[in-house]
């Protein structure tokens, strides 16, 4: 493994950094919000759960998450992400591993809710992201958007995986089988992490000292200067309008990835069907990061994030009419869009936060952002498994959801950076 203390010749570490964030994005991701969609009916069905008591732990573990965000932001810009990451990984896979042993409703809330969000807040989207803006800055987009592949990739693999596990083996001894990829994946790739280039007497994009004299490390400095503490974001009114609008973007990743997989099985389609929408949608949104990323360092990130936000909506729109019409290329089609939307909506919204706020104080600016974003999120995936329980479909409450992200995109567009 390539050291931080490498010459200048070597190959830059953040490169080996990004590689770290993306499977520890991976796993984050996949076994919090990717697998549970095929979860939903099997242990409902064998536990004599209603959907919304199943659903219940994912709005508790969006509280869970913006606590535990909030908590550590201010210590991963002073310590880095590695420790947090090694105790998320202890967490994550005992909480996963103890989830095969869920008798009670109480167990599931406990485990899936709490445990199971907090070890994966500890490994996940928060600490690897600011940790890359901080190693990134010129390329930052590019950046964050490769290691973002990962959140993809676990719909492409984990959530047909899980599926099939659990159609093969049950869902008990799945979730043990997940257990054990989270500890072999995440521990190594925790190891990995190191807090800021500097620490390491590199530069931010592996610039040299001939490139800072030639002025390509200005961009850089400059982001370094002029950061924002949390006290001067939060006195703005940039922060509270970047809260609201990717916090009605971000809905839909709660909302789809829970509800898919049942929405299509109670179409008529069949379980593995359902898993490949999931996976219909996380190739185009896999494979459309770095084309985002080439977009977002070249141009300006706002209007990029406001189409990135019409085509998330747009694509429920078209789901929602196909399911109603039992025709699946339609539906093949909104999937295939919905993924290209998701494509944008990590390296977008991780980007504008950076270069709106600065690199040297973000990871305490983002987690400030977190508990707003809790009114926004949490209870989407409550609501909608409780408007199917009333009205025995989901058809509004995804149509609700599409029509958040429209405004989004509004919003989006006119967003302006905060002055300094």
């Amino acid at each position: 493994m390539t050291s931080p203390n490498t010459p200048a010749t070597a190959i830059y570490y953040g490169y080996w950094l990004i590689v770290a964030a993306f499977m520890a994005q991976f796993v984050a991701a996949g076994v919090q919000n990717y697998i549970i969609g095929p979860f939903m009916i099997p242990m409902t069905e064998g536990l004599g759960w209603t959907r919304t008591e199943f659903t219940l732990p994912r709005s508790l573990g969006q509280i869970i998450m913006a606590m535990t965000g909030f908590l550590i932001g201010g210590y991963v810009d002073r310590f880095g992400a590695r420790r947090f990451m090694l105790a998320g990984t202890l967490i994550l896979g005992a909480a996963l591993f103890a989830m095969a042993y869920v008798s009670e409703l109480w167990h599931w809330v406990l485990l899936n809710g709490i445990a199971l969000t907090f070890g994966a807040a500890l490994i996940g989207n928060l600490v690897v992201n600011v940790t890359l803006a901080k190693w990134f800055v010129n390329f930052r987009g590019r950046a964050i958007a490769f290691a973002a592949m990962g959140v993809s990739f676990a719909g492409i693999l984990l959530t047909p995986l899980a599926t099939w596990l659990i159609d093969d083996f049950g869902w008990r001894t799945t979730w043990k089988i997940l257990a054990l990829i989270t500890i072999t994946l995440v521990g190594p790739v925790a190891m990995m992490m190191r807090r800021t280039p500097e620490d390491y007497d590199l530069l931010p994009d592996g610039h040299s000292a001939a490139d800072v004299a030639s002025g390509k490390n200005a961009k850089a400095l400059s982001d370094f200067d002029n950061s924002l503490t949390r006290r001067q974001a939060m006195s703005s009114y940039s922060f509270y309008f970047l809260v609201l609008a990717f916090g009605l973007f971000g809905i839909t990743i709660q909302v789809m990835l829970l509800q898919t997989v049942p929405l299509m099985t109670d179409a008529g389609y069949t379980r593995s069907t359902a898993a490949l929408m999931i996976t219909i949608t996380s190739v185009p949104a896999l494979l459309s990061k770095p084309f985002w990323g080439w977009l977002i360092d070249g141009l300006d990130a706002r209007p990029l994030a406001s189409m990135s936000a019409a085509l998330t909506g747009a694509s429920l729109f078209i789901i929602v009419f196909a399911v109603q019409g039992q025709s699946l290329a339609w539906i093949y089609f909104g999937f295939v869009v919905l993924g290209f939307g998701w494509g944008g909506m990590i390296p977008l919204q991780e980007v504008i936060w950076a270069n709106f706020f600065g690199r040297r104080y973000l990871g305490s600016v983002r987690s400030a952002a977190l508990p707003f974003s809790i009114l926004l999120t949490a209870g989407a995936p409550l609501a909608t498994s409780y408007y199917f329980d009333i009205m025995g479909n989901y058809d509004g409450a995804i149509l609700m959801v599409g029509s958040a992200n429209l405004l989004s995109g509004v919003m989006l567009a006119l967003l302006r950076k905060p002055a300094l």
